[in-house]
């Protein structure tokens, strides 16, 4: 009985001094339902390290000669993804090979509704795996992640890919190695 009754007051209380609060005069805050833009949420590209070496976006943002592939990956919004552990090889043509490509073809490319063409000759440049150039043999097929499959040939020491990109330069990253190629290339058609 008497937890009955301690019980009963303290909800009286309770219910008292809701009641007394419910006289306010002070208008209450409209809750605001209107959905507001989410702030942009940077991913793995979004770290800042100073101290670290640079992974692959942050080596190719580094250079002069690749502006364009640094605007192409942005477009493809791959930034994020080549900026993750990986390891990843990537054959990264310069500005002057994206330059012999016909009169348009980069502007296009660069246009949101060509986004899914631009990510497939972007992934067809990337290899899962780090292929050291001294590693790379002469008929080597690699798997590439957008499902092709690109042929290393060799010839008079250098690296040649598919018959027309040749590699120029190959820089180690902390998530790979970026081999530099003088041509773009381009997907088989299916």
């Amino acid at each position: 009985m008497k937890k009955k009754i301690i019980y009963l007051a303290t909800f009286g209380i309770a219910l008292l001094s809701v009641s007394c609060n419910s006289g306010d005069t002070a208008p209450a805050a409209k809750a605001d339902n209107t959905a507001q833009p989410a702030a942009p949420v940077a991913g793995q590209s979004g770290v800042k390290d100073d101290v670290s070496a640079k992974n692959i976006v942050q080596t190719a943002i580094g250079s002069k000669d690749h502006t364009t592939l640094v605007a192409a990956v942005k477009a493809a919004d791959l930034v994020d993804v080549l900026s993750n552990t990986g390891p990843f090889t990537v054959f990264a043509p310069t500005n002057a090979a994206f330059d012999k490509l016909p009169a348009g073809t980069v502007e296009g490319l660069l246009k949101p509704d060509k986004k899914d063409a631009l990510q497939d000759i972007l992934q067809y440049h990337v290899s899962i795996g780090v292929f050291q150039a001294d590693a790379l043999q002469d008929g080597q097929i690699l798997g590439q992640v957008n499902g092709g499959n690109v042929k290393i040939t060799k010839k008079d020491g250098k690296i040649i890919v598919n018959g027309t990109a040749t590699v120029i330069a190959s820089i180690q990253t902390s998530n790979g190695v970026i081999h530099v190629i003088d041509g773009v290339l381009l997907p088989p058609k299916q």
